[in-house]
């Protein structure tokens, strides 16, 4: 079924394709046991599949990568299709319309999509006033970042911010300093700026009567001297653990071609091509770490041997992102029957 409703999206812009599709989900949500029909459909409810990671029981261990929903506007459309978590954002303390458009592009060829998006969301209030009335019962990561006018030097106020006001609407937290889409972000991922940002969230959240994890989004370009500095920055400030990985800035190794890459322009490259490079990221951080902390993998899962792959390398969960764009919902149950035959 999904191979149809593809073809009939894939005739769209990719970012105009994408609201069709949630369009299209929150009407059939919407209808008289629609969502009861959803989850017959796609959903595996089934005990063995539950996992409890730092703290927190989820239903099961595959869950929705930040970027697909930055507002929150379709958590309860998105779990009815099985998703064990779902996690939201990037968003920013100020509402900003990101990179101008076109700015999602697909590599057919590749399975892959560019994205240059930057950061574009309704702004935390916005979030939070969604968040205030969520659905019971869905495990909500919340992703924060920082505006694009925000200078580096006072980056930690809006990850402050974010933290403050979504801390009693979200289970837990993805600070992303990993995205290639704002100037500079990056520069945070550097051992000093990262640890004091972590440091100051972490020092935030034990203050709280019920502290929520923290998790650090990383980008798979970093070199084994980063992720050493990472694995001793997550000990040292003691947060929970490691989303692994964002998108790269890498085109190594595409069926696409060089010429159409160049013409589609900057951005951060998910799906396929980053498979192999996410799940070694995955491993070198689990094997260094000695599996200290949990590490939730996202990167070129695409099928459930791509999902086994990254639990193999030492990840506690999996999130989707381009393959669920790519191969539809039927996706989740498929990885989720085959954890339960493992």
């Amino acid at each position: 079924m999904y191979f149809f409703v593809k073809k009939i999206l894939f005739l769209f812009p990719a970012e105009t394709a994408h609201r069709i599709a949630m369009s299209a989900l929150e009407a059939v949500v919407a209808m008289p046991g629609g969502e009861k029909l959803l989850r017959k459909c796609f959903a595996v409810a089934d005990k063995r599949l539950e996992k409890n990671v730092f703290g927190i029981s989820f239903p099961n261990p595959v869950g929705l990568a930040a970027g697909f929903d930055k507002d929150g506007r379709h958590i309860r459309a998105l779990a009815a299709l099985g998703f064990g978590f779902v996690e939201v954002g990037t968003v920013t303390p100020l509402p900003q319309e990101g990179n101008p458009k076109p700015r999602l592009f697909r590599l057919p060829q590749d399975n892959a999509l560019i994205n240059r998006m930057g950061f574009n969301n309704a702004g935390l209030e916005a979030l939070v006033d969604r968040l205030s009335k969520r659905p019971p019962g869905i495990v909500i990561g919340g992703n924060i970042g920082k505006n694009k006018s925000t200078p580096n030097e006072r980056a930690l106020q809006d990850y402050e911010t974010c933290f403050e006001a979504l801390f009693p609407h979200v289970d837990y937290f993805a600070v992303n300093v990993s995205s290639p889409n704002t100037p500079g972000l990056r520069e945070l991922q550097e051992k000093e700026p990262l640890a004091a940002l972590l440091r100051s969230l972490q020092q935030r959240n034990l203050q709280k009567k019920s502290p929520k994890p923290i998790l650090l989004k990383i980008a798979p370009d970093l070199t084994d001297g980063q992720l050493d500095d990472i694995v001793e920055i997550v000990r040292e400030s003691r947060i929970a653990g490691v989303i692994a990985t964002n998108t790269t800035i890498g085109r190594e190794g595409l069926r696409t071609s060089a010429a159409r890459v160049a013409e589609l322009g900057a951005g951060g490259l998910s799906g396929e091509p980053v498979r192999r490079r996410a799940t070694e990221v995955v491993r070198y951080l689990h094997e260094k770490s000695a599996g200290s902390f949990p590490i939730i993998a996202v990167g070129g899962i695409s099928s459930p041997e791509s999902a086994r792959e990254k639990m193999d390398a030492g990840a506690s969960l999996v999130q989707v992102y381009t393959g669920f764009v790519y191969e539809g919902p039927g996706l989740i149950k498929r990885i989720l029957r085959h954890f339960l035959k493992k």
